[in-house]
């Protein structure tokens, strides 16, 4: 069985970033961008970034114009984002299930599947929770999510991907409740294959994040399909962009 609180360790690693430093970050410049023309925010706007890794999502709403707080769990992330912190952008270590700011923010960021890592719906409960208590009335969480059918009819079996010098070696399945992602690498270290982690993300589909939202006060208003914030199609939509609002009055 992966282990209970593999991210722990794993968004630590060196190796997490090495695999994941490619990531298409005009993609999600341009993402953010057309969110941001949709919500159409007040300058200065106060931002809380979920799980915000090194920042680069916070950095690029900050230079927007907005008050952005980045938190995300693992250390080292967040020692790296620290050296681009301002008047207006801050980070902080922090677990989502666990309290935050309470009533202070104006928009709440989930990006890019940064949820559903959680071993029990108790503990997703109560990061959805974290987030409603820090919006504000009236406040806005957006959180973008894989589509769990798109992934079962798309998804990669295998496949290896050298970076400098480590070769990953990542293989998927899934299986009623969960996505997995089990990458073992080659390197100076491991010339034979070394089992390293095991990614496990919770099949949650609309129906599952509208009643987690609601359970909290929140009220899906809009979703998207795709980071051009297209129209969702059950099937078809490789991403959930959810919109949920919190009511001016409790």
């Amino acid at each position: 069985m992966p282990d209970k609180a593999w991210f722990k360790d794993w968004f630590n690693s060196h190796y997490y970033h090495l695999l994941y430093q490619h990531r298409d970050d005009q993609e999600a410049l341009s993402f953010i961008r057309a969110l941001i023309g949709h919500l159409q925010p007040a300058p200065g706007a106060a931002m809380l970034d979920v799980a915000c890794g090194k920042g680069r999502h916070s950095k690029v709403l900050n230079d927007m114009g907005f008050d952005v707080t980045g938190i995300d769990l693992s250390g080292a992330s967040i020692a790296e984002a620290k050296a681009d912190e301002n008047d207006s952008l801050h980070f902080f270590q922090h677990d989502m299930r666990l309290p935050f700011w309470v009533n202070y923010f104006q928009y709440a960021f989930n990006f890019f599947t940064s949820f559903g890592y959680f071993r029990t719906r108790r503990e997703h409960d109560n990061a959805i929770r974290t987030i409603a208590q820090s919006l504000r009335p009236g406040g806005v969480l957006v959180l973008d999510y894989l589509n769990v059918h798109y992934v079962e009819d798309h998804i990669e079996k295998s496949k290896t991907v050298r970076q400098e010098d480590v070769t990953f070696h990542i293989t998927k399945w899934h299986d009623d409740k969960h996505f997995f992602k089990q990458i073992q690498i080659t390197d100076a270290a491991h010339t034979t294959p070394h089992h390293l982690y095991t990614e496990r993300v919770a099949k949650f589909s609309l129906g599952d994040f509208t009643e987690m939202m609601a359970y909290q006060g929140l009220q899906v208003q809009e979703v998207f399909g795709n980071y051009s914030l297209g129209a969702y199609h059950v099937r078809q939509s490789p991403r959930m962009i959810m919109v949920a609002r919190k009511p001016l009055k409790s």
